[in-house]
């Protein structure tokens, strides 16, 4: 199993969108600095996961997170946060 995760910025206002198959693991790499990508921007707080079956279809999840349409869905996911 793989997970999709989106981790937005609480400074920044801005998202990472990532894949693991070791959420936890990842999660507190992330949080306490030690992932390049996301060390500028902490804090962070986790906004959604997604399990998926297999890497492939977590990097295609990923993908779509990040292209135009993924970015709308994000924000409106993150709206339904408040």
């Amino acid at each position: 199993m793989y997970f999709v995760y989106i981790l937005k910025s609480t400074r920044k206002q801005t998202y990472y969108k990532g894949l693991t198959n070791n959420l936890s693991k990842r999660l507190k790499q992330h949080f306490s600095g030690q992932v390049v990508s996301t060390k500028s921007l902490l804090p962070l707080d986790l906004i959604h996961v997604e399990l998926c079956s297999d890497r492939a279809l977590a990097r295609k999840t990923e993908k779509f997170f990040k292209s135009g349409f993924g970015r709308e869905i994000i924000k409106e996911l993150d709206l339904q946060k408040i």
